[in-house]
């Protein structure tokens, strides 16, 4: 049986309804909690905690899987390529030499990105009380469309 203290306590010392979005994911991009924004989202490179170290609200039921990396890809290869073209007009480079530069611009770029993008979208789905971060475990209901009963 929860309690309201028990329950202010899991989220935090904040009401259900007081999930705003941005701030939240400002928080996830910096590596806090986006519950409280005191403790470590994070325990390795891109591991989250299990649970926060100052509030306790549980982490490890979020689903942030391929959705940080497709982040990262779009990002980091909108900005290479536009800096590829613009290097490409103004300096008469080798295939090599642009792949000298731009290959290590990738790689250390979507390297640097990985961690604040997946806590940005863990604090999104925890202003959206997206799977279990409202209290409710995703049900199979709420996830597959419903059958239908005639096939």
């Amino acid at each position: 049986m929860k309690t309201a203290a028990t329950e202010e306590l899991r989220l935090g010392g904040m009401k259900d309804e007081d999930r705003p979005v941005m701030r939240s994911i400002k928080r996830g991009l910096i590596g806090r909690c986006p519950a409280c924004g005191d403790a470590r989202l994070f325990r390795a490179f891109i591991k989250s905690v299990d649970a926060c170290a100052a509030c306790g609200e549980r982490m490890d039921h979020h689903r942030a899987d391929d959705f940080p990396p497709y982040i990262v890809v779009t990002i980091v290869g909108h900005a290479v390529l536009a800096g590829y073209m613009m290097t490409d007009l103004v300096l008469p480079l080798s295939t090599w030499q642009h792949l000298a530069i731009w290959a290590p611009v990738t790689l250390a770029s979507s390297v640097a990105l990985l961690q604040p993008v997946k806590g940005a979208v863990i604090g999104l789905q925890w202003a959206l009380k997206m799977h279990g971060f409202g209290g409710k475990e995703d049900a199979p209901e709420d996830v597959l469309p419903p059958r239908d009963a005639s096939a």
